[in-house]
């Protein structure tokens, strides 16, 4: 097997610095590993692109959708990426997962470790915050879909999942 690359080796070592198991796929630039986060447990992919110096980020959780309730999830989707400034949500209909993905281009050959910690932790917490939306919009009655608003259920902050508090030091 080839080894890694330098990109992909300060990949490795910003996950190991965080205490982050994870694993090279064989014969590719990318990492693997989990998370269990509030509402659901999160696939991990880090794939490094060498030519760009860039780090793309996917976190995916199974998620399926009757195909009565596709429509407005996907309209849930993307309303929801409307909204966000880094990464986007899709939507893989033949694997039935809920994929948030981001991209960074690095200028060197030696990625910052706060920014793929910033990177993963923005993944996940995006995932997981869609989560419980779209299990609302999976309990609606199909005869209910039309009067749910998509838009009002972007804005329910009672389903996130709590922040953490700062400790002193941290602040």
């Amino acid at each position: 097997m080839k080894p890694p690359s330098r990109q992909l080796q300060s990949v490795q070592e910003a996950f190991g610095r965080q205490g982050w198991q994870a694993e090279q796929v064989e014969g590719r630039e990318v990492l693997q590993t989990a998370f269990e986060a509030h509402h659901t447990q999160v696939h991990l992919l880090a794939q490094v692109f060498t030519e760009l110096n860039a780090l793309s980020v996917i976190a995916e959780t199974p998620l399926g959708f009757a195909k009565t309730h596709q429509p407005a999830a996907l309209e849930l989707l993307m309303r929801a990426n409307k909204q966000l400034t880094l990464g986007g949500f899709e939507y893989d209909f033949e694997r039935g997962q809920l994929v948030f993905r981001l991209t960074n281009i690095f200028e060197r050959e030696l990625f910052d470790a706060d920014i793929i910690s910033s990177l993963v932790h923005c993944a996940i917490a995006e995932l997981d915050r869609m989560v419980p939306l779209c299990g609302v919009l999976n309990r609606t009655s199909p005869e209910l879909l039309a009067d749910l608003s998509i838009p009002l259920l972007l804005e329910r902050e009672d389903l996130l999942p709590p922040v953490p508090e700062l400790e002193e030091e941290e602040l």
